[in-house]
Protein backbone atom coordinates (compact mmCIF):
# COMPACT_ATOMS: atom_id res chain seq x y z
CA UNK A 1 0.00 0.00 0.00
CA UNK A 2 1.33 3.64 -0.94
CA UNK A 3 2.20 5.63 2.03
CA UNK A 4 0.01 7.57 2.97
CA UNK A 5 1.25 10.98 4.00
CA UNK A 6 0.02 13.09 7.51
CA UNK A 7 -0.40 16.71 7.70
CA UNK A 8 -2.12 18.81 10.58
CA UNK A 9 -4.19 21.39 10.07
CA UNK A 10 -6.36 22.35 12.93
CA UNK A 11 -5.03 22.89 16.69
CA UNK A 12 -7.06 23.84 19.49
CA UNK A 13 -5.73 24.54 23.05
CA UNK A 14 -6.47 25.11 26.95
CA UNK A 15 -3.87 25.75 28.85
CA UNK A 16 -2.95 27.52 31.85
CA UNK A 17 -0.97 30.33 29.96
CA UNK A 18 -3.74 30.70 27.47
CA UNK A 19 -7.11 30.02 26.27
CA UNK A 20 -6.31 29.23 22.40
CA UNK A 21 -3.85 28.44 20.44
CA UNK A 22 -2.63 32.08 19.62
CA UNK A 23 -2.68 33.03 23.23
CA UNK A 24 -0.62 29.81 23.96
CA UNK A 25 1.75 30.40 21.73
CA UNK A 26 1.99 34.61 23.41
CA UNK A 27 2.21 33.30 26.91
CA UNK A 28 5.15 30.18 25.70
CA UNK A 29 7.13 33.04 24.16
CA UNK A 30 6.72 36.16 26.98
CA UNK A 31 8.02 33.47 29.64
CA UNK A 32 4.71 33.07 31.38
CA UNK A 33 4.28 31.13 34.81
CA UNK A 34 0.82 29.39 34.86
CA UNK A 35 1.31 28.73 38.86
CA UNK A 36 -0.50 30.42 41.06
CA UNK A 37 -2.19 29.33 44.21
CA UNK A 38 -4.79 26.83 44.16
CA UNK A 39 -8.60 27.74 43.63
CA UNK A 40 -10.52 25.27 43.45
CA UNK A 41 -10.49 23.79 46.83
CA UNK A 42 -8.68 24.87 50.45
CA UNK A 43 -5.22 23.85 49.93
CA UNK A 44 -3.91 24.98 53.26
CA UNK A 45 -3.60 21.58 54.68
CA UNK A 46 -1.47 20.24 52.01
CA UNK A 47 2.28 20.33 51.50
CA UNK A 48 1.64 21.62 47.76
CA UNK A 49 -0.67 24.26 47.94
CA UNK A 50 -0.47 25.65 44.12
CA UNK A 51 -1.13 24.37 40.88
CA UNK A 52 -1.27 25.55 36.86
CA UNK A 53 -4.68 26.01 36.76
CA UNK A 54 -6.54 27.49 34.10
CA UNK A 55 -7.65 31.27 34.13
CA UNK A 56 -11.03 33.20 33.39
CA UNK A 57 -11.75 30.12 31.97
CA UNK A 58 -15.88 29.99 32.23
CA UNK A 59 -17.29 26.24 30.53
CA UNK A 60 -20.44 28.29 30.24
CA UNK A 61 -19.22 30.39 27.67
CA UNK A 62 -18.66 27.41 25.35
CA UNK A 63 -21.67 24.39 26.87
CA UNK A 64 -25.05 24.55 28.11
CA UNK A 65 -25.21 24.78 31.26
CA UNK A 66 -27.63 21.02 31.39
CA UNK A 67 -25.16 19.27 29.55
CA UNK A 68 -22.04 20.65 31.20
CA UNK A 69 -23.71 19.11 34.90
CA UNK A 70 -23.43 15.74 33.06
CA UNK A 71 -19.71 16.22 31.81
CA UNK A 72 -16.65 16.25 34.20
CA UNK A 73 -14.03 18.72 33.78
CA UNK A 74 -11.74 16.72 32.20
CA UNK A 75 -14.24 16.49 29.21
CA UNK A 76 -14.95 20.28 29.01
CA UNK A 77 -11.51 20.48 28.52
CA UNK A 78 -11.26 18.39 25.20
CA UNK A 79 -14.56 19.66 24.02
CA UNK A 80 -13.53 23.23 24.24
CA UNK A 81 -10.10 22.26 22.47
CA UNK A 82 -11.27 20.29 19.90
CA UNK A 83 -13.97 22.80 18.82
CA UNK A 84 -11.23 25.12 18.31
CA UNK A 85 -9.36 22.82 16.07
CA UNK A 86 -12.32 21.81 14.04
CA UNK A 87 -13.23 25.60 13.60
CA UNK A 88 -9.21 26.24 12.59
CA UNK A 89 -9.15 23.14 10.30
CA UNK A 90 -12.53 24.05 8.92
CA UNK A 91 -13.48 20.19 8.79
CA UNK A 92 -17.45 20.55 10.16
CA UNK A 93 -18.34 21.69 6.99
CA UNK A 94 -20.60 20.09 3.93
CA UNK A 95 -18.57 18.14 1.69
CA UNK A 96 -16.65 16.45 3.88
CA UNK A 97 -17.21 12.57 4.62
CA UNK A 98 -18.24 12.21 8.41
CA UNK A 99 -17.58 8.37 8.06
CA UNK A 100 -14.08 9.34 6.98
CA UNK A 101 -13.40 11.28 10.45
CA UNK A 102 -12.45 9.66 13.45
CA UNK A 103 -12.09 10.81 17.15
CA UNK A 104 -9.16 9.15 18.95
CA UNK A 105 -8.77 11.26 22.04
CA UNK A 106 -6.72 10.69 25.71
CA UNK A 107 -6.92 11.18 29.36
CA UNK A 108 -4.44 9.82 31.61
CA UNK A 109 -6.97 10.18 34.81
CA UNK A 110 -10.19 10.75 33.13
CA UNK A 111 -13.08 11.93 35.60
CA UNK A 112 -11.21 11.81 39.01
CA UNK A 113 -13.70 15.45 40.03
CA UNK A 114 -16.86 13.29 39.26
CA UNK A 115 -15.02 10.26 40.97
CA UNK A 116 -14.03 12.48 44.25
CA UNK A 117 -17.35 14.18 44.32
CA UNK A 118 -19.73 11.14 43.85
CA UNK A 119 -17.59 8.68 46.47
CA UNK A 120 -17.19 11.34 48.77
CA UNK A 121 -20.95 11.98 48.88
CA UNK A 122 -21.71 8.46 49.38
CA UNK A 123 -18.87 8.08 52.36
CA UNK A 124 -21.03 10.87 54.07
CA UNK A 125 -24.27 9.10 54.34
CA UNK A 126 -25.97 6.05 55.76
CA UNK A 127 -24.65 3.33 53.02
CA UNK A 128 -27.78 3.63 51.03
CA UNK A 129 -26.63 3.86 47.10
CA UNK A 130 -27.72 7.14 46.09
CA UNK A 131 -25.60 7.39 43.09
CA UNK A 132 -25.77 9.89 39.95
CA UNK A 133 -27.22 8.08 36.93
CA UNK A 134 -24.14 10.11 34.86
CA UNK A 135 -21.69 8.74 37.44
CA UNK A 136 -20.29 6.31 35.29
CA UNK A 137 -20.86 8.12 32.23
CA UNK A 138 -18.95 11.40 33.50
CA UNK A 139 -16.34 9.30 35.04
CA UNK A 140 -14.80 6.87 32.26
CA UNK A 141 -11.99 8.05 30.25
CA UNK A 142 -13.38 7.45 26.78
CA UNK A 143 -16.43 9.43 27.33
CA UNK A 144 -14.55 13.11 25.75
CA UNK A 145 -13.94 10.77 22.34
CA UNK A 146 -17.31 10.13 22.37
CA UNK A 147 -19.18 13.43 23.45
CA UNK A 148 -16.45 15.06 20.34
CA UNK A 149 -17.89 12.27 17.83
CA UNK A 150 -21.70 13.33 18.87
CA UNK A 151 -21.23 17.02 18.72
CA UNK A 152 -19.72 16.53 15.07
CA UNK A 153 -21.13 13.24 13.96
CA UNK A 154 -17.83 11.87 12.91
CA UNK A 155 -18.30 8.44 12.84
CA UNK A 156 -14.76 7.08 11.29
CA UNK A 157 -12.74 5.38 14.38
CA UNK A 158 -13.51 6.65 17.97
CA UNK A 159 -11.56 5.20 21.15
CA UNK A 160 -9.88 6.61 23.90
CA UNK A 161 -5.77 6.03 24.56
CA UNK A 162 -4.13 5.93 28.53
CA UNK A 163 -0.58 6.01 29.19
CA UNK A 164 -0.30 8.10 31.96
CA UNK A 165 1.51 10.91 30.62
CA UNK A 166 2.57 9.82 27.37
CA UNK A 167 -0.95 9.11 26.81
CA UNK A 168 -1.90 12.37 24.33
CA UNK A 169 1.58 11.62 22.26
CA UNK A 170 0.04 8.26 22.33
CA UNK A 171 -3.74 9.16 20.77
CA UNK A 172 -1.15 11.36 18.01
CA UNK A 173 1.14 8.29 16.91
CA UNK A 174 -2.47 6.08 16.93
CA UNK A 175 -4.28 8.95 15.07
CA UNK A 176 -1.73 8.97 12.68
CA UNK A 177 -1.21 5.01 12.08
CA UNK A 178 -4.69 4.71 11.14
CA UNK A 179 -4.49 7.48 8.44
CA UNK A 180 -1.53 5.89 7.33
CA UNK A 181 -3.69 2.41 7.35
CA UNK A 182 -6.95 3.87 5.20
CA UNK A 183 -9.30 3.40 8.18
CA UNK A 184 -9.66 7.75 7.88
CA UNK A 185 -8.76 10.42 5.92
CA UNK A 186 -9.15 12.66 9.06
CA UNK A 187 -8.60 12.07 12.88
CA UNK A 188 -9.47 14.71 15.48
CA UNK A 189 -6.91 13.64 18.38
CA UNK A 190 -5.55 14.87 21.28
CA UNK A 191 -5.61 14.66 25.25
CA UNK A 192 -7.39 17.12 28.21
CA UNK A 193 -7.06 16.50 31.99
CA UNK A 194 -8.56 18.02 35.06
CA UNK A 195 -6.96 16.92 38.03
CA UNK A 196 -5.87 20.01 40.00
CA UNK A 197 -8.39 18.76 43.17
CA UNK A 198 -7.44 17.01 46.44
CA UNK A 199 -7.52 13.56 45.49
CA UNK A 200 -4.88 14.22 42.90
CA UNK A 201 -3.32 16.91 44.66
CA UNK A 202 -2.49 14.61 47.85
CA UNK A 203 -1.81 11.69 46.00
CA UNK A 204 1.16 13.35 44.13
CA UNK A 205 2.35 14.68 47.38
CA UNK A 206 2.18 11.50 48.82
CA UNK A 207 4.84 10.18 46.28
CA UNK A 208 6.88 13.21 46.74
CA UNK A 209 6.40 14.10 43.06
CA UNK A 210 5.78 17.75 43.33
CA UNK A 211 7.07 20.92 43.95
CA UNK A 212 6.59 21.97 47.88
CA UNK A 213 7.46 25.56 47.04
CA UNK A 214 4.79 27.06 48.01
CA UNK A 215 6.25 30.28 48.76
CA UNK A 216 7.04 31.44 45.37
CA UNK A 217 4.70 29.18 43.04
CA UNK A 218 5.98 30.81 39.24
CA UNK A 219 9.21 29.88 39.71
CA UNK A 220 8.20 26.46 40.73
CA UNK A 221 8.73 24.29 38.15
CA UNK A 222 12.45 24.49 37.26
CA UNK A 223 13.15 21.81 35.01
CA UNK A 224 17.28 20.71 34.44
CA UNK A 225 18.02 23.56 37.55
CA UNK A 226 19.83 22.44 40.56
CA UNK A 227 17.23 22.77 43.21
CA UNK A 228 14.31 21.34 40.85
CA UNK A 229 11.82 19.31 43.95
CA UNK A 230 9.42 18.14 41.52
CA UNK A 231 6.86 18.97 38.84
CA UNK A 232 3.59 21.28 38.84
CA UNK A 233 0.51 19.91 38.23
CA UNK A 234 -1.63 21.65 35.48
CA UNK A 235 -5.08 21.23 33.70
CA UNK A 236 -6.36 22.06 30.14
CA UNK A 237 -5.94 20.45 26.86
CA UNK A 238 -4.70 20.13 23.30
CA UNK A 239 -6.24 19.26 19.99
CA UNK A 240 -4.60 18.44 16.89
CA UNK A 241 -6.54 17.65 13.52
CA UNK A 242 -4.36 14.84 11.27
CA UNK A 243 -5.41 14.59 7.41
CA UNK A 244 -4.31 12.61 5.05
CA UNK A 245 -2.33 14.84 2.58
CA UNK A 246 -4.03 14.56 -0.64
CA UNK A 247 -7.58 14.58 0.95
CA UNK A 248 -6.29 18.09 2.99
CA UNK A 249 -5.21 19.20 -0.79
CA UNK A 250 -8.22 19.32 -2.23
CA UNK A 251 -10.04 20.97 -0.03
CA UNK A 252 -7.56 23.39 0.23
CA UNK A 253 -6.97 23.39 3.58
CA UNK A 254 -4.28 25.69 5.22
CA UNK A 255 -0.98 22.81 6.44
CA UNK A 256 0.60 23.73 9.54
CA UNK A 257 3.13 21.10 9.45
CA UNK A 258 3.39 17.54 8.46
CA UNK A 259 3.74 14.75 11.09
CA UNK A 260 6.44 12.41 9.84
CA UNK A 261 6.77 9.51 12.40
CA UNK A 262 6.00 8.53 15.82
CA UNK A 263 8.23 6.77 18.50
CA UNK A 264 6.88 4.12 21.40
CA UNK A 265 8.97 2.25 23.81
CA UNK A 266 8.66 0.44 27.55
CA UNK A 267 10.80 1.00 30.40
CA UNK A 268 10.26 -2.66 31.82
CA UNK A 269 12.30 -1.21 34.97
CA UNK A 270 9.93 0.91 37.41
CA UNK A 271 6.23 1.52 38.05
CA UNK A 272 7.44 5.50 38.61
CA UNK A 273 10.84 5.78 38.42
CA UNK A 274 12.56 6.18 34.88
CA UNK A 275 14.97 3.58 33.91
CA UNK A 276 18.31 4.40 35.72
CA UNK A 277 20.53 5.41 31.60
CA UNK A 278 17.14 6.79 30.31
CA UNK A 279 17.09 3.58 28.15
CA UNK A 280 13.44 3.88 27.52
CA UNK A 281 13.80 7.48 26.54
CA UNK A 282 16.66 6.48 24.19
CA UNK A 283 14.67 3.92 22.51
CA UNK A 284 11.92 6.22 21.89
CA UNK A 285 13.58 8.63 20.39
CA UNK A 286 15.35 6.18 17.84
CA UNK A 287 12.07 4.82 17.08
CA UNK A 288 10.71 8.02 16.18
CA UNK A 289 14.03 8.45 13.90
CA UNK A 290 13.53 5.59 12.20
CA UNK A 291 9.84 5.32 11.98
CA UNK A 292 10.27 8.87 10.33
CA UNK A 293 13.24 8.20 8.06
CA UNK A 294 15.58 11.11 9.68
CA UNK A 295 18.79 10.98 10.89
CA UNK A 296 19.75 13.08 13.92
CA UNK A 297 21.17 16.36 12.39
CA UNK A 298 17.70 16.58 10.77
CA UNK A 299 16.61 17.41 14.21
CA UNK A 300 16.44 21.19 15.11
CA UNK A 301 14.58 21.38 18.12
CA UNK A 302 13.43 19.17 21.00
CA UNK A 303 10.18 19.60 23.20
CA UNK A 304 11.45 17.22 26.28
CA UNK A 305 9.31 15.79 28.89
CA UNK A 306 11.35 17.72 31.44
CA UNK A 307 8.95 17.57 34.07
CA UNK A 308 11.44 19.33 37.09
CA UNK A 309 11.75 16.06 38.98
CA UNK A 310 14.87 15.26 40.42
CA UNK A 311 15.09 11.84 38.67
CA UNK A 312 13.46 12.39 35.15
CA UNK A 313 15.44 15.27 33.73
CA UNK A 314 19.08 14.36 34.22
CA UNK A 315 17.88 10.70 32.16
CA UNK A 316 16.25 12.25 29.33
CA UNK A 317 19.48 14.71 28.76
CA UNK A 318 21.20 11.20 28.82
CA UNK A 319 19.23 9.93 26.29
CA UNK A 320 19.73 12.60 24.46
CA UNK A 321 22.83 12.75 24.28
CA UNK A 322 23.37 9.24 23.43
CA UNK A 323 20.84 9.77 20.49
CA UNK A 324 21.77 12.71 18.85
CA UNK A 325 25.89 12.81 19.81
CA UNK A 326 27.94 15.65 18.75
CA UNK A 327 24.61 17.42 17.26
CA UNK A 328 23.27 17.47 20.75
CA UNK A 329 24.98 20.79 21.18
CA UNK A 330 23.51 21.86 17.70
CA UNK A 331 19.83 21.76 18.55
CA UNK A 332 17.79 23.51 20.75
CA UNK A 333 16.29 22.05 24.11
CA UNK A 334 13.09 23.46 26.25
CA UNK A 335 10.37 22.43 28.34
CA UNK A 336 7.17 24.10 27.85
CA UNK A 337 6.17 22.21 31.17
CA UNK A 338 8.28 25.71 33.02
CA UNK A 339 5.25 27.24 32.35
CA UNK A 340 1.97 25.32 31.98
CA UNK A 341 2.80 22.55 34.46
CA UNK A 342 2.29 19.24 33.61
CA UNK A 343 -1.19 18.46 32.01
CA UNK A 344 -0.49 14.91 32.59
CA UNK A 345 -2.39 13.15 29.81
CA UNK A 346 -2.79 16.57 28.38
CA UNK A 347 0.64 17.31 28.42
CA UNK A 348 1.57 15.79 25.16
CA UNK A 349 -0.64 17.40 22.78
CA UNK A 350 -0.45 20.65 23.97
CA UNK A 351 3.34 20.07 23.68
CA UNK A 352 2.77 18.75 20.21
CA UNK A 353 1.52 22.23 19.78
CA UNK A 354 4.48 23.99 20.76
CA UNK A 355 6.35 22.32 18.16
CA UNK A 356 4.88 22.80 15.34
CA UNK A 357 4.72 27.05 16.09
CA UNK A 358 8.14 26.20 16.44
CA UNK A 359 8.49 24.99 13.00
CA UNK A 360 5.73 27.34 11.67
CA UNK A 361 7.52 30.75 13.36
CA UNK A 362 11.16 29.41 13.61
CA UNK A 363 11.40 30.59 17.14
CA UNK A 364 11.83 28.07 20.17
CA UNK A 365 9.82 28.62 23.17
CA UNK A 366 12.03 29.07 26.20
CA UNK A 367 12.21 27.00 29.63
CA UNK A 368 12.03 29.39 32.05
CA UNK A 369 12.99 29.52 35.71
CA UNK A 370 16.99 28.60 34.94
CA UNK A 371 18.78 29.78 38.18
CA UNK A 372 21.59 27.18 38.89
CA UNK A 373 23.61 24.76 37.01
CA UNK A 374 23.43 21.06 38.03
CA UNK A 375 26.51 19.54 37.81
CA UNK A 376 24.50 16.28 36.68
CA UNK A 377 23.44 17.66 33.95
CA UNK A 378 25.83 19.51 30.85
CA UNK A 379 24.80 22.82 30.25
CA UNK A 380 26.45 22.78 27.16
CA UNK A 381 23.55 21.75 25.54
CA UNK A 382 21.42 24.28 24.52
CA UNK A 383 18.32 24.53 26.86
CA UNK A 384 16.96 27.76 25.51
CA UNK A 385 17.01 29.23 29.28
CA UNK A 386 14.82 31.85 30.22
CA UNK A 387 14.42 33.75 26.51
CA UNK A 388 13.02 32.01 23.10
CA UNK A 389 15.43 31.84 20.37
CA UNK A 390 14.84 32.98 16.83
CA UNK A 391 16.26 29.80 14.50
CA UNK A 392 15.37 27.83 11.32
CA UNK A 393 13.52 24.80 12.69
CA UNK A 394 13.38 22.18 9.73
CA UNK A 395 11.88 19.71 12.42
CA UNK A 396 11.23 19.01 15.71
CA UNK A 397 10.71 16.13 18.04
CA UNK A 398 8.26 16.49 20.93
CA UNK A 399 8.85 13.52 23.73
CA UNK A 400 6.51 12.15 26.64
CA UNK A 401 7.14 9.75 29.41
CA UNK A 402 4.32 8.35 32.03
CA UNK A 403 4.27 5.81 34.81
CA UNK A 404 4.31 2.34 33.95
CA UNK A 405 7.06 3.31 31.83
CA UNK A 406 4.99 4.64 29.00
CA UNK A 407 6.84 6.35 26.17
CA UNK A 408 5.48 8.13 23.27
CA UNK A 409 7.61 10.78 20.74
CA UNK A 410 6.41 12.71 17.55
CA UNK A 411 8.50 13.70 15.07
CA UNK A 412 7.04 17.16 13.21
CA UNK A 413 8.65 18.56 10.09
CA UNK A 414 7.98 22.02 7.85
CA UNK A 415 6.15 20.78 5.17
CA UNK A 416 7.29 20.97 1.56
CA UNK A 417 5.11 19.57 -1.69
Amino acid sequence: MQSRRVVVTGMGALTPVGNTVAEYWQGLLAGTSGAAPITRFDASKFKTRFACELKNFDVLNHIDRKEARRMDPYTHYGIVAASEAVVDSGIDSEGIDKDRVGVIWGSGVGGLKTFLDEISEFAKGDGTPRFSPFFIPMMISDIAAGYISIKYGFRGPNFAIASACATSTNAIADAYLYIQANHADIIVTGGSEACVNEAAVGGFNSMKAMSERNDDPTTASRPYDLDRDGFVLGEGAGCLILEELEHAKARGAKIYAELVGCGLSGDAYHITAPHPEGLGALNVMKNSLRFAGLKPEDIDYINTHGTSTPLGDPQEVKAIQHVFGEHAYKLNISSTKSMTGHLLGGAGAIEAIAAILAIKNDIIPPTINHFTDDPAIDHKLNFTFNQPQKRLVRAALSNTFGFGGHNAAAVFKKYEE
